[in-house]
């Protein structure tokens, strides 16, 4: 197995805790995101969740919908965050273009923090504050274009209601940034759509990155469209982050060398042949296909845990 693979395994087997480590490493876990393609990262974390790895980490890093996916783990509860993906009524809700008709955003934040995850399928909020292991949502600094760890802004159930609606606040589609800590916030994604330079940057010796991308698609340059849109809307509402928005393909490549190269890193990813899940993608049988397909990969990957689970 991968270094950081042997790792969880040693510490799954000696039972080790955050605090109480004697290995004197740092081992973190880095969820990607990308909206709806989150279910394939969401599918990863329920995996964790079901072999018990969660304490096996000391930090976990997320970036937009891999925030949230994050959060799931930290408390607990991955089997409920997953059945949101494939609720229609709910996903309808959360992303609908119709939005825009009555001057909404496309994707419905409000609603899907403090509605979806407050009351139809709650998160225990408490749980995530109580973990030993820390949770690092990344957002995007409006005004400066810089990833930033949210960790040090929450303190309380809203702080990470706040924070998970920030990390997820894609340019255009889910309106103006979020205040946070006297700061704006937009979108993980723009700065850091792998959350694992952040971990790395705070004294990771270890991380696992849970992606969302397969591993026969490699990245690509923003659409042309998108590439005209989106600048527009950030030059009005952030502009500090035009530059992190233009660098993005640049980035992805740097990332993707980065992962093959450096041992202290390695990646899960789905399949070859995976479906192709879009960013607004809707449709509950790829959305529930794309769930079990990260589940079986994280199983897969950790195949020693599974049998001594």
């Amino acid at each position: 197995m991968h270094p950081v693979l042997e790792l969880i395994s040693e510490r799954l087997a000696a039972r080790s805790v955050p605090g109480r480590r004697t290995d004197g490493r740092r081992l973190a876990l880095a969820v990607e995101g990308g909206s709806s393609r989150g279910t394939y990262s969401s599918g990863m974390v329920l995996a964790l969740d079901e072999l018990g790895v969660t304490l096996a980490f000391d930090a976990v890093y997320g970036s937009s919908a891999g925030a949230l996916n994050a959060a799931w783990l930290l408390c607990g509860r991955s089997q409920t965050g997953v059945r949101t993906w494939w609720n229609p009524v709910v996903m309808r809700r959360i992303i609908n273009p119709l939005h825009t008709l009555r001057g909404r955003a496309v994707i419905d934040l409000e609603y899907l923090v403090h509605q979806v995850y407050s009351v139809l399928e709650p998160m225990d909020f408490p749980a995530i504050l109580a973990n030993p292991v820390s949770f690092h949502p990344l957002a995007t600094d409006a005004d400066t274009g810089e990833s930033t760890d949210l960790h040090p802004f929450i303190t309380d159930v809203a702080g990470i209601k706040t924070a998970l609606a920030a990390s997820s606040c894609m340019p255009v589609l889910a309106g103006p940034p979020i205040a946070m800590g006297g700061r704006r916030f937009v979108d993980a994604g723009i700065a850091e759509p792998l959350p694992f330079r952040t971990a790395l940057a705070q004294g990771a010796t270890d991380v696992l990155v849970l992606r969302t991308r397969r591993v026969d698609e490699p990245p690509l340059p923003t659409p042309r469209m998108r590439d005209v849109v989106v600048p527009r809307f950030l030059r009005r509402h952030a502009p500090g982050t035009v530059e992190a928005w233009r660098a993005q393909y640049r980035r992805h490549l740097e990332d993707e060398w980065m992962i093959e190269q450096d041992p202290r890193l390695t990646g899960i990813r789905p399949p070859a042949g995976a479906p192709d899940v879009a960013v607004l993608e809707r449709d509950p049988e790829v959305l529930r296909q794309a769930v079990e397909l990260g589940r079986d990969a994280m199983y897969e990957a950790l195949e020693l845990l599974r049998k001594a689970s």
